[in-house]
């Protein structure tokens, strides 16, 4: 297990620069909806999504994939892109509509984050639904640890650090260490205090208040759930992939 003063947390992904990243093990956190809808893709048997920054990349890779074989996805300011096959909404993710399909996904805040993140040595996708299965995947990763939240268009949001103080807190069996780096002992000490009432402090905060205006509310409460699932996506040359990793002493 690495040291807890090897975990920071970036509360933005425009906090950080590309070489701060490089050659960790970055976890990327988007609540709401990011990571949720990924999780539940790949839970639901999702071949594979591949996150891509904007609309332009997305057609490109369209264009070289068979067309039976992928779905266009994703949102822009919180909507579903017109012409694409599903939105950014974890619950549209059924089994039905995704089991053995290439998900091509493009989101505002989300997806971004994970390209940045491309110069990780390890890169796993979070969220509350799969929370259980990264901590004990990190508690067995010996390396630096950073957790960038993906916040909306640069600005901090409370369901991402929630998460990220939770996984903190879970690694750290709620104990803090005094050399944690400041952003780290930020995310713990919020999700301490709040922790016990992490969905109503969610439903609350500025970005859910937004979402909550064009998507309603269910989208929300489900991805406050815990460990609905084992699986854990993975960033690999370009695609998000569930990995199962074997615990070693």
């Amino acid at each position: 297990m690495p040291s807890l003063n090897q975990i920071d947390v970036y509360f933005s992904a425009q906090t950080c620069q590309d070489e701060q990243l490089r050659d960790k093990t970055v976890v990327v956190v988007d609540v709401l909806r990011a990571t949720s809808t990924i999780v539940t893709a790949i839970a639901n048997g999702a071949k594979g999504v591949i996150p891509v920054g904007d609309m332009g990349e997305a057609s490109k890779i369209s264009q070289n994939i068979d067309s039976e074989d992928h779905l266009l996805c994703g949102e822009k300011d919180g909507v579903k892109i017109q012409g694409y096959d599903l939105g950014n909404s974890p619950l549209e993710y059924t089994r039905e509509l995704v089991s053995g399909k290439t998900l091509i996904f493009n989101t505002t805040n989300g997806t971004k984050a994970i390209k940045k993140s491309l110069g990780a040595k390890e890169l796993l996708i979070a969220a509350f639904l799969n929370i259980d299965m990264v901590v004990e995947t990190l508690r067995f990763l010996d390396n630096e640890i950073v957790i960038v939240c993906s916040g909306w268009k640069g600005r901090l949001c409370m369901e991402d650090l929630m998460l990220a103080g939770n996984i903190i807190y879970n690694l750290s069996d709620g104990q803090m260490h005094p050399e944690t780096p400041d952003g780290a002992k930020v995310a713990f000490s919020i999700y301490e205090k709040f922790g016990n009432d992490l969905e109503s402090v969610i439903f609350n905060s500025n970005h859910a208040v937004r979402l909550k205006e064009i998507a309603g509310t269910e989208d929300v409460s489900y991805s406050c759930r815990k460990n609905t699932t084992r699986v854990l996506p993975v960033l690999k040359e370009g695609i998000i992939t569930n990995r199962h990793v074997e615990k070693t002493e």
